[in-house]
């Protein structure tokens, strides 16, 4: 029988309860000395860490933005300032005005940050990439090859009735994948929806990314 393993105690896990429960207490203690009391100097710190771990997911789970590091930043800012505030260099039997108008402002601060984490995704910033062109095979060099036949001896040639001209046939549409033409048609309605006019191929080349030869099959599509 193997050995029974007691409790492992993480000490990591340990060091940030403790830090987070310091860090806790010095925003309350400074939203307290700014008037905030009762409940409201426990709901700001509360805030600030809910505003820290929101932004920390959202750069574990899509990947660097400018979004997420700027709201992160801030409130590591408000985390450190409460901690560094309470040390001794601000007199909190008297906190300054910039103090109190800081601890005032932090609600609205702190719920347009975590607004726009939780509505806003990384993906609407981003463009599709542009579609593999698939190859066609070129049939300009291939002539077809008529059998050999026995030429019989010359008769008078007819005279041939005028031809009238025919209405050329319009070129063929290349194939586009179904997602890039998806993708192309939310991007015009979004244009037409903004501008009130349909979007030209021009435009429409730009924000998908694509040649110029596919931006006017994916117009065709889209007519």
């Amino acid at each position: 029988m193997g050995a029974r393993h007691g409790p492992r105690v993480d000490a990591v896990l340990i060091q940030a309860v403790i830090a987070g429960a310091l860090s806790f207490a010095h925003l309350h203690d400074l939203a307290a000395a700014a008037g905030q009391d009762g409940w409201k100097a426990w709901a700001y710190p509360v805030s600030v860490d809910l505003l820290l771990v929101a932004a920390w997911r959202r750069l574990r789970s899509e990947g660097p933005s400018r979004l997420a590091w700027c709201w992160f930043l801030i409130a590591l800012f408000a985390s450190l300032g409460a901690n560094v505030a309470t040390a001794g260099f601000l007199d909190l039997a008297d906190p300054p005005a910039l103090l109190r108008l800081g601890i005032a402002g932090w609600p609205a601060l702190a719920f347009l940050g975590g607004t726009l984490l939780a509505h806003s995704s990384a993906a609407e910033q981003e463009t599709a990439p542009p579609a593999p062109v698939p190859d066609t095979p070129d049939t300009r060099d291939a002539e077809p090859r008529l059998p050999e036949a026995v030429v019989p001896e010359p008769a008078p040639a007819p005279v041939p009735a005028p031809v009238p001209p025919s209405t050329p046939a319009p070129a063929p549409v290349p194939p586009v994948p179904a997602v890039l033409v998806d993708h192309a048609r939310k991007v015009a309605d979004d244009y037409r929806a903004r501008t009130g006019s349909p979007i030209d191929t021009d435009t429409l080349r730009s924000r998908l990314g694509v040649p110029p030869h596919l931006a006017d099959a994916i117009a065709a599509h889209l007519a």
